[in-house]
């Protein structure tokens, strides 16, 4: 996911004090200059570049030299005006007017010069105070001009901190340098963008030149830029000297290359990141003094609006240091992440901590009913406002010190739990030294095993690695209990096993500094405050949710392990390693009781006895990349989205077996990318995710860049790789987080795609699951590995039928996990013993012996290291939206409906946090979701399915 908005904050300098009206009221100016000052406004625009008496002036395309006189007479006669044209622009007519205007007094300090855009000025004219551009960079482009060499030229001739200020004809966001020529108008990104790669920094913007009257109609007439009433830029750079702009890192400068720009792998050494991270900081706190000091009034365009600008730098370091933190996380890389972490959480802290700051930002807010602000930037100005005071902007300063160094803690505390937990993942396997351990294995799961130990130096053995797409397999076909035990042993107690890399003091210490942190910030627990800005709002909705679906599911589990026992006793074969009297695997009665590690054995069996249906008859349906192209088909019926892969080599990749796809909509128009990472390796991850490299924005003007990662066993070249039915629908769920950003349709980047609340980010994803078992998917990508045949009707209306097996499994695992994490986080005393608190809790709860939690409290990634904590309820919450969401479709003409499906586009996955997620949801649907379609989905009884998931209690 992005870096949160308050990491990145705008500078903006202060402006000269307002110019004095004799100024534009001086006897001696000309009739036509005072009739042009109606639509030039001149006193707020001489404010706003901060001309004074005796600074050297440079300005590019002077015109008619309206605006260069008002510059000659700000700078006074100890002041000096170099005023430029172009070749193209000189002639007879403009050099009378020159010669005129030249002749007067007030004008003794100016030198019109004519030379090239790209060469405005001698090379020996060095040392401005200032270069201004008026209403002309869009020329310099018309003109097909070399700007970046322009403004490199303009770097050149000012003074170390000179003034860069350019005012323009605003076009729509996102057109670049389209609208030039017929409308005389230029995307004003286009301009911030070249301007700060020639070496300045953005320092301040402002609105006085904006016309919310301006018609935008983009079929104008040609004289439509005659009026001089359109729509208005205002941008100010300096000549940055700091670290950042005098960096050769390439991980701070702005992306070049295709498609908006891409990150620079393969142009940085991992040492560059840490550099890059400590560089970008410091720009950062940088960006937060200029504007916290700013002397004009806070408005949102220079404090709210600004600070979503900033911190470019920062954020494409940040993208690149994300990646290799769950990527290719390298004992180098690892050092780096610990060094890194306790100082992003201490610039958080120095950001909405910042007095000066927050008193901007709550000004703005304070007047917000009288800023006419359209309801996008009435949301990002109240999520602003709150997150500043969520986050301890109005402690007192004993207070806000206690709070940072709280935060600094549980930065370093989260990166050594991660850490630990990596290690043992990435070391750990069960060896399989013989043929006779891989009874019950199918070829493609034998041959998987076989790379894996040969990736972990075991060439012509077979190795389980601890990971769940490794292990969950092996306990689902391996016919050896023993080593299933020890499999089932190895991956249940990762972070677990008292040695250097246990978890539990770890997580002891956490749970303590949270709630020391909730207290600090006045609530009575670590929950209550996680909840508060959540679809949920309090922990005790979402207990009352989870314990309503509890006892149903353990319910089914009872029933499921009745059936699991039935076939154990009815199966004559004697059990090695059991539970059984005589340590045979035998119970007096007949077959060993079900332990865990025989669930997915004998559930597998089960559904071979009730349903005629073995996974292993669909495994060879699931090819890994016949399915993506089943997951871009599906993007396309229901968003429109074509997925084109770029040419190898065209798109820079930081390990050479991910791929990149270009995603485009309907009408062929480039909307952003989406990497692909799909293998397991060394310094990686477990599990499976989705990464925003980049987040969409009409106000930057950047596409959006996403990726999808797991963690499939590489098999042999060529040969195509099996998944089982819940990878498969786990490769759905994040991908459809990737069209939840893809799909991102906002201006403001703190707003953009899944950067929504943790118990609604996981609603669009788990909606997408639904269309992996739909007729049109199977029939299409559902091919048999060998004959290419689709997966036959039959094996489908069987797939159709065990839509609810094993539901009750699956929901105790999870629901087990996420009543611990919410328990664990609503306790009045923090646990000083993990372990004992799980186990405890468990029995409380009632917890099938037969089942492990999904994710026991010592490997608990999403709570202590993925900022899911008091939050893993989230995937239930968001399953209630989903599974209501899907009656939608069922209730139209089905799956692919276009009607909902726009629905689905326009109130879910296109409008990111510009609304509350509770309203956007009502839109879609026309109602809060109950709890009814959830219930009937898993096949429990519906009990009271009233319930509504609203936002508010």
């Amino acid at each position: 996911m992005t870096r949160h908005v308050y990491l990145a904050a705008a500078l903006v300098l202060s402006c000269a004090a307002p110019q004095k009206p004799q100024i534009t009221d001086a006897a001696d100016r000309t009739e036509r200059d005072r009739s042009m000052d109606a639509h030039r406004k001149p006193l707020p625009m001489l404010a706003f570049f901060g001309v004074g008496s005796g600074m050297r002036v440079g300005e590019l395309g002077a015109g008619g030299g309206y605006s260069t006189e008002l510059f000659a007479r700000s700078a006074g006669p100890e002041g000096a005006v170099f005023a430029q044209d172009t070749p193209n622009w000189d002639g007879p007519g403009l050099t009378k007017a020159w010669q005129g205007r030249l002749a007067r007094p007030v004008m003794k300090n100016t030198t019109h010069i004519i030379r090239q855009w790209d060469e405005p000025f001698p090379p020996d004219l060095k040392d401005l105070d200032a270069v201004y551009s008026v209403a002309v960079y869009h020329d310099a482009i018309a003109e097909k001009s070399d700007t970046g060499r322009m403004n490199r030229a303009v770097f050149a001739a000012l003074k170390p901190g000179g003034v860069y200020a350019i005012i323009d004809n605003s076009a729509r966001p996102g057109t670049g340098a389209a609208e030039v020529e017929r409308l005389h108008r230029i995307d004003e990104q286009l301009v911030r963008d070249e301007v700060q790669r020639a070496g300045f920094k953005l320092v301040g913007e402002s609105d006085f030149l904006r016309n919310p009257s301006d018609p935008r109609d983009w079929n104008a007439d040609s004289t439509v830029n005659k009026t001089h009433s359109q729509d208005r830029f205002a941008l100010k750079f300096v000549k940055d000297s700091s670290a950042v702009a005098r960096s050769d890192n390439p991980l701070l400068a702005p992306w070049d290359g295709p498609f908006g720009g891409v990150p620079p792998f393969g142009k940085f050494k991992v040492a560059d990141i840490k550099t890059a991270m400590e560089e970008g900081i410091a720009q950062e706190l940088a960006d937060v003094d200029g504007i916290a000091n700013d002397s004009q009034p806070p408005d949102f365009a220079n404090t709210i609006v600004a600070m979503e600008r900033a911190g470019q730098p920062l954020n494409r370091a940040s993208a690149v240091f994300g990646i290799y933190t769950s990527t290719m996380n390298d004992e180098e890389m690892q050092k780096i992440q610990s060094d890194i972490s306790p100082k992003l959480a201490a610039l958080q802290d120095k950001i909405v901590q910042n007095p000066k700051l927050f008193a901007r930002v709550a000004a703005v807010y304070e007047k917000r009913d009288g800023l006419q602000l359209t309801p996008q930037q009435q949301r990002l100005l109240w999520l602003d406002y709150t997150g500043f005071v969520r986050q301890g902007a109005k402690l007192d300063e004993a207070a806000k010190k206690q709070l940072a160094d709280l935060n600094q803690q549980l930065a370093t505390l989260s990166t050594r739990f991660s850490q630990n937990l990596l290690a043992e993942e990435g070391t750990q396997m069960v060896l399989l030294e013989k043929e006779s351990d891989l009874a019950g294995l199918s070829p493609a799961l034998r041959e998987q095993a076989a790379a894996a130990a040969a990736s972990q130096g075991k060439p012509g053995k077979w190795a389980i690695v601890n990971t769940r797409s490794s292990t969950d397999p092996f306990l689902t076909f391996s016919t050896r209990r023993d080593l299933r035990e020890k499999v089932w042993r190895m991956f249940i107690m990762r972070g677990d096993n008292g040695d250097a890399h246990d978890n539990n003091a770890t997580i002891a210490q956490i749970l303590k500094l949270r709630a020391q942190k909730a207290h600090l910030l006045g609530y009575p627990s670590y929950a209550h405050w996680k909840l508060e800005d959540q679809m949920a709002k309090t922990p005790e909705r979402t207990v009352e949710l989870m314990e309503a679906v509890w006892k149903p599911a353990v319910q089914r589990v009872r029933e499921e392990v009745a059936d699991m026992q039935a076939i154990a006793n009815k199966e004559k074969t004697r059990i090695r390693g059991g539970a059984g009297s005589a340590g045979d695997g035998r119970s007096p009665k007949g077959a060993a009781p079900i332990e865990p590690w025989d669930y997915r054995f004998y559930a597998e069996k089960v559904r071979k006895a009730k349903y005629d249906l073995d996974e292993n008859d669909v495994k060879p349906y699931l090819q890994l990349e016949k399915l993506r192209e089943g997951m871009f088909w599906v993007a396309g019926q229901l968003f429109g989205f074509k997925f084109v892969p770029v040419a190898e080599g065209s798109v820079p990749v930081y390990q050479s077996d991910v791929r990149v796809w270009e995603v485009q909509d309907q009408d062929g128009r480039h909307l952003g990318l989406w990497y692909f990472d799909p293998y397991a390796r060394p310094g990686k991850n477990s599990g499976a995710w989705m990464n925003e490299y980049r987040p969409q924005s009409h106000l930057l003007d950047q596409p959006v860049i996403v990726s999808n990662n797991a963690n499939f066993v590489k098999g042999k070249d060529g040969e195509p790789i099996l998944i089982s039915w819940d990878d498969a629908d786990t490769l759905f769920h994040e991908f459809g987080h990737a069209l939840h950003g893809l799909n991102s349709n906002v201006t403001y980047p703190q707003l953009a795609g899944t950067n929504v609340p943790r118990d609604y980010v996981e609603f669009p994803s788990q909606l997408l699951e639904r269309w992996l078992s739909t007729r049109q998917v199977l029939d299409q990508f559902a091919l048999h590995f060998q004959t290419g045949q689709p997966v036959p009707a039959d094996l489908v209306k069987k797939i159709e039928r065990t839509e609810t097996f094993n539901q009750g499994f699956k929901t105790v695992e999870y629901l087990s996990s996420a009543l611990v994490d919410m328990k664990l986080h609503l306790a009045k005393e923090p646990t000083a013993d993990p372990r004992q608190f799980e186990k405890d809790t468990l029995a409380a709860l009632g917890m099938p012996r037969e089942i492990v939690m999904r994710h026991r409290t010592a490997q608990f990634h999403h709570i202590f290291a993925d900022g899911y904590e008091a939050g893993y309820y989230s995937y239930l919450w968001s399953d209630t939206l989903s599974t209501d969401a899907y009656e939608a479709f069922l209730e139209a003409s089905g799956p692919y409906d276009k009607a909902v499906a726009k629905r689905l586009h326009d109130d879910v996955f296109s409008v990111g946090n510009t609304v509350d997620p509770a309203e956007g949801y009502r839109a879609f649907r026309g109602h809060d979701a109950g709890i009814g379609a959830l219930m009937r989905r898993r096949g429990f009884a519906t009990g009271d399915a009233t319930a509504r998931t609203r936002s508010t209690p």
